[in-house]
């Protein structure tokens, strides 16, 4: 057997294999009215078709939880019954092709309210159909963005809350599994960085101030999810700045450890994303060497992601330790059935939809 088709087991939910699709922005939602944040039929045909291609785990893109939480007005929302009953549908198809349904719940903090990453991303005013940016202090993205309103104690309980609700909403559309996102710069990320974060009260200052926020989520987000089913956290490893101080893989392994205590399942390990100027080292597998840190040094299973293109590379990365699953983003986009193509490639014996039987044939 394969590692790659080797079951994975967390808490009482068995994941049929090790290739999981990574959460990313398809920036296709509505945009208008009491149809904003709601998932289309692009969602439904995108995720169903890349649960059918196989892979064990379909993760939803990074979905808002409050309408001023997602990184553009083109985002999914989860916080309120219309945005639910839509990921519904897309749930249940998930499950129908054999795979785990998963959902990442977010903020993005001071990259909020930016146009399509297609079209040149950069901020949204609110006269263009933008709206207000909060942060954990009030430092812009970059030049040109408007500086965040930082965010006071009294609003964090409130998100903190918001977290919460669209978890349990979540779980009502079918969700098996939810993932906390405080990674990529977003708002979660912006309170771990000494970089983004200033603040001088409890959210701020030492490892245990910048990681309130994060500690805090994952808890009531834990609270409200079943304790039969799991909960991950995609964390950035590394801001990859090293020339003042900043977030590193060393403190994401405390928080890892953290986190584990708090009943997170498994950390999601990416890097970067938080400024515009990070010295980024990118070629093949070049975030697996966090995901194994963590992995070694915090005891919690872990997966990786991050320029993972090919079988026999994906299967490495599991053989050697360094990860208890691959998170597989651009290349599931260039194709869904990736996983069927990887399963001949190692020669593990896998179907393919029967629909599409009588195309593959032996040649699967």
């Amino acid at each position: 057997m394969s590692a790659l088709f080797e079951p994975i087991t967390l808490r009482s939910l068995t994941i049929p294999n090790r290739i999981w699709l990574s959460p990313m922005c398809m920036y296709s939602a509505a945009d208008e009215g009491p149809e904003t944040g709601v998932a289309t039929d692009f969602h439904l045909a995108h995720l169903g078709s890349r649960a059918a291609g196989g892979a064990g785990l379909v993760m939803v893109e990074a979905t808002g939880v409050r309408p001023d939480a997602r990184i553009s007005p083109w985002d999914l929302g989860l916080w309120n019954d219309r945005q639910q009953d839509a990921l519904a549908r897309i749930a249940a198809l998930i499950r129908q092709h054999g795979s785990v349904p998963a959902i990442q719940l977010a903020h993005a903090g001071r990259k909020a309210s930016t146009g399509k990453a297609g079209s040149g991303g950069g901020p949204l005013a609110v006269a263009d159909g933008g709206f207000p940016i909060v942060g954990a202090s009030p430092i812009p993205f970059d030049e040109g963005y408007p500086a965040p309103v930082e965010l006071t104690e009294a609003q964090i309980a409130e998100l903190v809350q918001d977290f919460a609700d669209s978890a349990r909403r979540a779980l009502a559309a079918g969700f098996q599994v939810v993932e906390v996102h405080g990674a990529h710069g977003y708002l979660v990320h912006q309170f771990l960085s000494p970089l983004t974060n200033h603040r001088t009260d409890g959210y701020g200052g030492d490892f245990a101030g910048r990681s309130r926020l994060a500690r805090e989520i994952a808890g009531a987000v834990r609270a409200v999810w079943p304790a039969e089913l799991p909960v991950l956290f995609r964390v950035s490893a590394t801001d990859w700045v090293t020339d003042r101080p900043s977030w590193t893989v060393e403190e994401s392994v405390l928080l890892a450890k953290e986190l584990q205590a708090i009943g997170i399942d498994l950390v999601d390990v990416s890097s970067g994303g938080l400024v515009p100027n990070a010295r980024i080292t990118v070629g093949p597998g070049y975030q697996v060497p966090f995901a194994a840190q963590i992995r070694r040094e915090a005891g919690i299973p872990v997966s990786a992601v991050g320029m993972i293109t090919e079988p026999d590379q994906a299967e490495q990365v599991l053989t050697d330790g360094e990860a208890d699953a691959v998170m597989l983003g651009r290349e599931l986009l260039r194709d869904p059935y990736w996983p069927l193509h990887a399963a001949k490639a190692l020669g593990v014996d896998r179907n393919w939809p029967a629909q599409y039987g009588f195309a593959v044939g032996s040649r699967g």
